[in-house]
């Protein structure tokens, strides 16, 4: 937020925020709170609290404003990826509901439902062109990823399209069938090893 003196000053973001809505009792979402850092802007921490608190935040005072403004019937939730970069301060207005990581199985479901055919349609590939067993998604899930949500998984299923996109263009091939044989030449080098008796290979040629 900034003062009005200063030139192409506006309100701060949660008043924004309201304004955007048109609502007193909206639901706000702050992501990734355990990411802010302080600057010579200010310490965005530090003007949490005033709007976390209960004790205060009914007369938070945005500094463009320059009023009381009330936020007590606006229901805040943040997300943290880790809980302990959090100011203590700031943590302890908060209610911490901890939320478990996707499991491999639903891993497995959300890229064959969802993720995979994003990036043969972006990547402009045809459904059955792009054979990748539910075995080998698994393989990917436990050797080039390691992560709690997805968004690596997605990364890695751009990566084997965009290279099947290329060997398309160079005339190499005209089905990919990805196998633990060919997965390195198309990720690299994993970043663990698990046994086959763990994760078995499926048959295929490339």
């Amino acid at each position: 937020e900034h003062r009005r003196a200063l030139g192409g000053a506006r309100s701060g973001g949660i008043i924004q925020a309201m304004k955007g809505v048109e609502s007193v009792n909206p639901v706000v979402l702050l992501d990734e709170v355990d990411k802010m850092t302080s600057d010579s802007r200010g310490d965005p921490a530090a003007a949490l609290l005033e709007v976390l608190a209960p004790a205060q935040n009914h007369t938070f005072t945005d500094h463009y404003l320059d009023v009381p403004y009330d936020l007590s019937d606006v229901f805040f939730i943040c997300t943290a990826n880790n809980l302990y970069s959090i100011p203590r301060a700031l943590r302890d207005r908060m209610e911490v509901v901890e939320i478990s990581g996707y499991t491999e199985e639903e891993k497995v479901q959300i890229a064959r439902r969802h993720l995979l055919h994003k990036q043969v349609e972006a990547h402009g590939l045809e459904l059955g062109f792009l054979e990748l067993p539910d075995s080998m998604l698994r393989t990917i899930i436990r050797t080039y990823t390691r992560e709690a949500g997805v968004r690596d998984m997605d990364r890695k299923l751009a990566t084997i399209c965009r290279k099947a996109a290329r060997r398309v263009v160079q005339g190499r091939i005209t089905r990919v069938r990805l196998t633990t044989h060919n997965l390195e030449a198309f990720l690299g080098t994993p970043r663990s090893r698990v046994s086959d008796d763990v994760c078995p290979d499926p048959l295929g040629v490339a």
